[in-house]
C-alpha cells in the first residue's frame, strides 16, 4: 500500500503541529480524520482550533471530523472514538501525537505538572488505544502511532526531567507491549521520534522562541515519515521505534534540505535520540 485513500485516522492532539501535519499529509491521499482535541476556541500563545485544522484538511482534499476531546476524560475519548467511527464507518489508524511537557528537575516539578504530563502522555495514550482498538481489529492494515521515543535508559535522559521523561517512555512502554500483544491479530504498534527539534508552538513557546525555530525542523519530515510507517503491511513493520530520517533515508529520500532553511549541522538536537542511531548521510548533506 503506498497512499492512505479512503482510510481514517484518529489523531490526537490534531489541531495544530506535529498532529495537524500528519493529518494533512494522510488527507492528501484522501483519507478520513477525526480531528480530537481541546482547542475549540482560539489560544491566546498558540494558533489554531479543531475547526480550522478541519478546514486546513478539507482544502488538502481529506474529509474531517473535528471533535473536542481532553483524552485525559475516558468518557470523552470514548465519545469521540464511538461518533468518529460512526461518522466514517470505522477507524484504521490511531495517531497518538497529544503531549504534555515540562523540563523541569524533581524539586522544581509540582504534582500538578507531574500529573498532567502523565495523565496525557502515558495514560491517554493507552487510554486512545484502547478505545480504538475494537474497530482496528476489524480493520484491513490497522496501525497504531506513537510520538514517543526509542527507550534508551541511559540516566542522562531521566536526571534533568526525571517527570517528563517518565511520561514520554510511558507512550513508549506502550508501543513495547502492545506491539506483543497483537501481533497475532496484525494491529501495528510503532513509534515515531524526530532527530533535532521541530518547529511547533510549543518549541517556540517552551524551548526558545523563534530564534528556536530557525534552527528546527518543519513539522512536514515528521509527517512524510509517518505516511511510511502508515503505508507498510501492518503484519510484517511492527514494535519499531523508528527516528524520522533514517526512516526516510531508508525508504529512499535522499534531500532533507526541504525540511530546514539552515544545513544539518546547525539544526538543534532533540532528546532521547540514542548515541548508537547515527543521522543518515543523506541527511548529513543535505
Amino acid at each position: 500500500m503506498t497512499k492512505l485513500t479512503n482510510k481514517t485516522l484518529f489523531v490526537s492532539g490534531a489541531s495544530r503541529g506535529i498532529g495537524l501535519a500528519i493529518a494533512k499529509r494522510a488527507a492528501a491521499d484522501g483519507a478520513n480524520i477525526i480531528l480530537a482535541a481541546k482547542t475549540a476556541e482560539p489560544h491566546p500563545k498558540l494558533p489554531g482550533t479543531i475547526y480550522t485544522a478541519a478546514e486546513e484538511i478539507e482544502s488538502v482534499g481529506g474529509k474531517a471530523f473535528p471533535v473536542i476531546c481532553d483524552i485525559r476524560s475516558e468518557e470523552q475519548v470514548d465519545n469521540a472514538v464511538s461518533s468518529g467511527a460512526e461518522h466514517f464507518g470505522g477507524i484504521d489508524i490511531c495517531i497518538n501525537n497529544a503531549s504534555a511537557i515540562q523540563l523541569t528537575s524533581t524539586l522544581q516539578t509540582d504534582m500538578k505538572r507531574y500529573d498532567l504530563m502523565n495523565q496525557i502522555n502515558a495514560r491517554g495514550t493507552f487510554l486512545t488505544s484502547k478505545k480504538c482498538l475494537p474497530f482496528l481489529l476489524k480493520a484491513e492494515n490497522p496501525h497504531i502511532l506513537n510520538l514517543s521515543p526509542p527507550l534508551d535508559m541511559k540516566p542522562h535522559w531521566f536526571s534533568n526531567h526525571v517527570a517528563y521523561t517518565i511520561a514520554k517512555f510511558g507512550m513508549s512502554l506502550c508501543v513495547l507491549g502492545m506491539a506483543e500483544e497483537f501481533k497475532e491479530q496484525g494491529v501495528a504498534v510503532n513509534a515515531l521520534w524526530p532527530r533535532t527539534a521541530i518547529a511547533t508552538a510549543a518549541v517556540k513557546n517552551v524551548l526558545g522562541g523563534d530564534e528556536m525555530s530557525q534552527i528546527s525542523r518543519t513539522p512536514e519530515i515528521m509527517a512524510d515519515a509517518a505516511h511510511v510507517i502508515l503505508t507498510k503491511n501492518s503484519k510484517e513493520f511492527s514494535g519499531n521505534f523508528c527516528i524520522d530520517d533514517n526512516l526516510l533515508a531508508d525508504n529512499g529520500v535522499k534531500d532533507f534540505s526541504k525540511y530546514a532553511s539552515v544545513p544539518f549541522d546547525q539544526l538543534a538536537p532533540d532528546f532521547f535520540v540514542p548515541e548508537d542511531i547515527p543521522a543518515p548521510e543523506e541527511a548529513k548533506n543535505s
